[in-house]
């Protein structure tokens, strides 16, 4: 389980688990990031290893949902799409790619019913 924290700036992602703030938190697409290597806390450091059909449990103060893993993309760092607003209810799993600075892994899951 990581800590989650509003922001994704490098004193957050060293610590903790960073929330997109423009995302959502509950409801929607909510957006998080994190380090997968090389940091005190690689939170997200088995990113790669997911499949499709995966899933993610996802735990904000009381809340709780299941997400099963759908889809898995290399996108340029430059490319915010994954993160717009949805009517579904999905989370979204941005991280680094090694050696590869102008690419991160993307991973996005929708909500099991």
């Amino acid at each position: 389980m990581a800590p989650i924290a509003e922001g994704t700036d490098s004193n957050t992602l060293n610590l903790k688990v960073g929330h997109f703030t423009d995302t959502a938190i509950e409801m929607g697409n909510i957006g998080l990031a994190g380090h997968n290597r090389g940091y005190e806390y690689n939170y997200f450091q088995n990113l790669k290893k997911l499949k499709k059909e995966d899933r993610i449990l996802y735990t904000h103060n009381e809340f709780k949902k299941e997400y099963v893993v759908d889809v898995i993309e290399i996108i340029e760092n430059s490319n915010w799409n994954y993160l717009k607003e949805s009517e579904d209810n999905r989370i979204t799993l941005i991280t680094c790619i090694e050696n590869e600075p102008k690419y991160r892994r993307c991973i996005q899951a929708v909500e099991l019913y």
